[in-house]
Order: structure tokens, then C-alpha cells, then sequence
């Protein structure tokens, strides 16, 4: 079973040729209100990337920049975190195998590859995941200090104090 991609923008191969081509994609409404659900996020309120794919026989490079703005729920207090995403965008687009081993040692230059079947790239859905990736896993607003001290939670610098051996004796001097 395949799932349709949120935010879907297919490339068919046949219109990519040797040459560079540049391609603007932006989500609509619909798509950014899908894309918030699928990713845990309050809303996406723009998304945007500018790509150029260069191909050498059955591999496409997708190299560009993707812009976003985005409103996550603090990890502490679930208070709307806004952010501003401006990154990057370079994927490796390879012909889907079986005969290909799942592990390969990449160099730091090496661009992320994604697999592609049929006769067509999604640049929405490549757009999709680099802005899962660009998230912040941990956003915080500016009550999230508060919200966690009321929890009970305390900061490593405390924890660290506490399990000192000189937080035994300075409970030694009270009494």
C-alpha cells in the first residue's frame, strides 16, 4: 500500500535533461495544514524551495534552498514556539534496487540519496523531509524554564550539585 505525499511535486524524468534545470516549489494551504499534522507541529505557515536537478544517466542531484516558517508546541510548557527555517536542500535521487546494499559509507561531501521508482521524482516530498529534519526535536519557549522547575524537573547543573560529595557535607553544618 502507498500513502500520497502531503505535499507532492513529481518531475517527470523525461522532462529533466542533460542539462541544469531549476524548479520553484511552495506549498499551499492544504498542503502545509497535512504536512503540520503529519509532523507534530501547530502549523506551517510557508514553505518554499527553489531546487536545481542536474542528471547523470539514471541519478538526479537536487541541489537548492528551503525556506519555512513554523509554529511547534514547547517541550515543556506546550506553549507555540515560531520558527524560521532557511537550509540547505541537497538529495541524490538513485533508481530503487534490490541488488544495492543497505549500508554505504558516505564522505562528508556526499549528498543524501533517496530512492525513486516509475519515471518521475518528488520534489515536494524531498522538500517534506528536509524540513522534518531541520526541526528543532527540542524547541523551548521562553516559560519552558518555569513549566519544568513546577514539574519538579531540575537542571543538570543542580543534579550535578546534588550528587556531589559536598552537597553531603553541606548538609552536615545545619542543625
Amino acid at each position: 500500500m502507498t500513502i500520497a505525499a502531503e505535499f507532492s511535486r513529481l518531475v517527470p524524468l523525461d522532462r529533466i535533461g542533460a542539462g541544469v534545470s531549476a524548479h520553484e516549489i511552495e506549498a499551499n494551504e492544504a498542503e502545509r495544514a497535512a504536512l503540520a499534522t503529519r509532523f507534530d507541529l501547530i502549523s506551517v505557515e510557508r514553505l518554499t524551495a527553489t531546487i536545481t536537478l542536474k542528471r547523470d544517466g539514471d541519478v538526479i542531484d537536487a541541489t537548492g534552498r528551503l525556506t519555512a516558517a513554523v509554529t511547534q508546541s514547547c517541550i515543556a510548557s506546550g506553549e507555540p514556539v515560531p520558527a524560521t527555517i532557511d537550509t540547505d536542500l541537497a538529495i541524490r535521487f538513485i533508481p530503487e534496487s534490490e541488488d544495492r546494499p543497505e549500508e554505504v559509507e558516505l564522505d562528508a561531501n556526499a549528498l543524501d540519496t533517496v530512492d525513486y521508482r516509475g519515471g518521475a521524482i518528488d520534489l515536494g516530498e524531498a522538500a517534506a523531509e528536509t524540513l522534518a529534519l531541520s526541526l528543532d526535536p527540542f524547541p523551548r519557549s521562553r516559560h519552558a524554564d518555569a513549566a519544568l522547575k513546577a514539574a519538579g524537573v531540575i537542571s543538570e547543573d543542580e543534579a550535578k550539585l546534588a550528587s556531589s560529595p559536598f552537597a553531603a557535607l553541606k548538609g552536615l553544618g545545619k542543625g
